[in-house]
């Protein structure tokens, strides 16, 4: 039982998806391109130097191709993932309510949309207030290092 070659071109195309979904290289994307290329020009006839070179041609080709496109996926994805902080960074530039006065060195308490949150304002020389607005510049641990808000 002799095996067609297309049938061999197939499976290393599957083989090298398979590849890619464990590893997310695009190298093996571009491979498997290559052996689709490779796989028609067996369907259509060719021989068997042609689908060698085909392999190697389909994936430059791929590979010049599919490199601009995931480029410009990836900045959109970097740009959507900067204005969509989670966790302690999406409190970053917040703004707060002091509800327990902040004395210089000291811990003291403030509130961001209902949540109470235990604060410091490094660097401060006067007493910040209940009432006072501040804005989250950091954090360490759960406890949000915060400035003066002026104005």
């Amino acid at each position: 039982m002799e095996i067609e070659l297309w049938l061999i071109w197939l499976i290393l195309a599957v083989v090298m998806l398979i590849v890619e979904v464990a590893t997310l290289t695009m190298w093996s994307l571009c491979l498997a391109a290559g052996c689709i290329v490779s796989m028609v020009c067996a369907l259509c006839g060719a021989g068997m130097s042609i689908q060698l070179v085909a392999l190697p041609a389909g994936s430059v080709i791929a590979y010049l191709l599919l490199v601009p496109l995931f480029r410009r996926k990836k900045t959109f994805v970097q740009k959507s993932d900067e204005n969509s902080r989670t966790g302690m960074d999406a409190l970053l530039g917040r703004r707060a309510v002091v509800t327990k006065e902040i004395r210089p060195g000291e811990l003291g308490r403030a509130r961001i949309d209902g949540d109470n949150w235990q604060v410091r304002a490094p660097g401060i020389e006067e007493t910040l207030p209940r009432g006072a607005d501040v804005s989250v510049t950091g954090y360490e641990s759960i406890i949000l290092e915060v400035k003066p808000v002026r104005g």
